[in-house]
């Protein structure tokens, strides 16, 4: 008789589950999570539903179904040993899991965010306060407090020596040191509005697995009969659950977190508004570029082969056609196989506060008016005096002059780039023209800067195989710090409002929807017999159409 028995191989919670989203049934908002003997233990805020989850088939049953007034508004959660913890209002409470009859346990001036415990210890943040208050669990007094390193509501959740710290509007994640409260890294979440998070048991290298809840309103378009036109925009809550992969190089000062494999798809068609000739026509357009953060598997040529030229380090397509005549139609463009995931660069202050003098190479490059920034203006040197103030730590004069913009400015599209004098007088500006307002500040304040991106990948990770097209190009910029390189900033506040105090999400870090083509030089250029045509001349815009596709093609495994 044939044995067919095996012994099957020891596998942690993490490794059951993968890289799986973990969506419950009838959830609306989820908040603080844990993990309990392989189950995942959640609060629904707005329904009170205090659940136990199974991250395999997202079946969930609802633990209290007797106390659920008692259980809205709940934020914070956490489970050390028999107890559960959790923040409602300005209050902290726990009970017995058996039980779950609240008993409380501290008030604070302000709502308290979120809880976690270890042993004796327990930590509650308030963003109220800008503090993380840490309590004797025995005698409830305070013992000691760290300042929040986000700006946002916070989450938290607790390992061994690492406290971690999930910020909403960050959309970071923190990994602090639980005795000192100092922030060892953080990692950007691929999805926005993280409200919860948990430490499922270590896997067998040691490492913590990290999963992450996320909460917000998407738009969506619904039929009404009764409206013309018969559809309608309007929201509907959107809650899970998913895994947060990260890698963190301490020499090299980031940590990587979860990406995608993408295609992206950059086609120009010929459809000029006005005909032309033109003769010994080179038409070049910059490729993806090979970062830290983002791998180029493979590029294509579309409708036309090319050639490649390095032009300061950065990959172009060059095509070729004898001549455009009036009446003649092409399409051409590559096709990019791309791994990208999100970065999270952490460089303080202190690091940068004896720094080497900057190369005359950067400073004839990279501090000069170069694309029209109006740095000789009168109300630009203003600005660049105002912003930066009496600071000289070059990491803090970036954050002022960063902060300095976004006050001054408000975010609005518009179809062509002004300079940044009539930008700053205007106060209204678009992503390019706060990138060259900031070019301007920074160069004008002895920092290199140099022009990065052209487009997003449109976030929605979840549209996997789909075709997706981009609304607007997309623009930010890099700084230079001597010993560290290049860094990147989001040029303006994007999509988290336009009053202080302001995220540093996309301050040194990008995620992995941003797309990062032709670094430091133009994306795409037009030359007839060998001599570049301007605007003037011929607009590219006016002679061709172009076409940006983007397909989520699968979630890259942890590292």
């Amino acid at each position: 008789m044939l044995n067919t028995s095996f012994a099957l191989p020891s596998l942690t919670a993490s490794q059951m589950i993968g890289p799986k989203t973990i969506r419950p049934l009838t959830a609306a908002t989820i908040y603080g999570i844990a993990f309990l003997d392989g189950k995942l233990i959640a609060i629904d805020t707005i329904k009170g539903h205090l659940l136990e989850i199974d991250p395999l088939t997202d079946n969930s049953r609802i633990l209290n179904p007797h106390q659920v007034r008692e259980f809205q508004d709940v934020t914070g959660l956490a489970i050390a040993g028999d107890t559960l913890w959790l923040t409602r209002g300005n209050s902290v409470y726990l009970c017995k899991l058996s039980s779950l009859g609240l008993e409380h346990f501290v008030t604070l001036p302000y709502a308290a965010n979120g809880v976690a415990v270890w042993d004796s210890t327990v930590y509650v943040s308030c963003q109220r306060l800008g503090q993380i208050l840490i309590f004797d669990r025995d005698s409830r007094k305070e013992i000691t407090r760290f300042p929040v390193p986000g700006v946002g509501i916070e989450n938290l959740a607790v390992s061994h020596d690492t406290l971690w710290v999930c910020d909403r509007t960050e959309q970071t994640v923190y990994s602090m040191d639980r005795a000192t409260g100092e922030v060892i890294f953080s990692v950007l979440t691929p999805f926005p509005s993280p409200t919860g998070i948990a430490v499922c048991p270590q896997d067998d290298q040691g490492k913590d697995s990290l999963y992450i809840a996320y909460a917000f309103e998407e738009p969506y378009i619904r039929d009404n009969p009764n409206a013309d036109p018969n559809h309608e925009l309007t929201y509907r809550d959107l809650t899970f659950i998913h895994p947060l992969y990260y890698h963190y190089e301490p020499s090299k000062r980031y940590a990587l977190s979860n990406g995608y494999l993408l295609e992206m798809s950059y086609v120009e068609e010929i459809s000029p508004l006005d005909e032309v000739y033109l003769s010994n026509v080179e038409w070049r357009i910059a490729l993806p570029s090979e970062t830290e953060r983002q791998k180029v598997k493979q590029v294509d040529p579309i409708g036309v082969p090319f050639t490649e030229e390095i032009v300061d380090g950065q990959r172009v397509a060059v095509f070729k056609f004898d001549s455009l005549a009036p009446g003649e139609r092409h399409i051409f463009g590559w096709k990019a196989l791309l791994e990208v995931r999100g970065i999270k660069y952490r460089i303080t202050p202190k690091d940068t506060d004896d720094l080497p003098e900057l190369s005359a190479e950067f400073q004839s490059r990279y501090l000069v008016d170069d694309d029209d920034l109006a740095m000789d203006t009168a109300i630009v040197r203003r600005a660049a005096r105002e912003a930066a103030g009496s600071e000289t730590n070059l990491l803090r004069k970036m954050y002022n002059i960063r902060n300095y913009v976004y006050d001054e400015l408000s975010y609005g599209i518009k179809p062509y780039i002004d300079p940044p004098d009539i930008v700053l007088e205007r106060g209204v500006g678009s992503c390019g023209e706060y990138v060259g307002v900031l070019l301007a500040l920074c160069r004008l304040n002895g920092i290199p800067c140099r022009t990065v991106g052209r487009y997003k990948c449109p976030p929605y990770a979840e549209q996997q195989g789909v075709p997706l097209q981009p609304d607007f190009n997309h623009v930010w910029l890099e700084f230079y710090i001597p010993n560290f390189g290049w860094l990147p900033m989001e040029s303006n506040p994007d999509d988290v409002g336009d009053v202080g105090p302001y995220p540093t999400r996309f301050f040194m870090g990008l995620c992995w929807y941003h797309i990062e083509i032709g670094k430091g030089i133009t994306f795409e250029t037009l030359t007839s017999n060998g001599l570049r045509l301007n605007k003037e001349e011929i607009s590219i815009g006016d002679l061709a159409i172009n076409h940006i596709r983007f397909t989520i093609l699968k979630e890259l495994p942890s590292f």
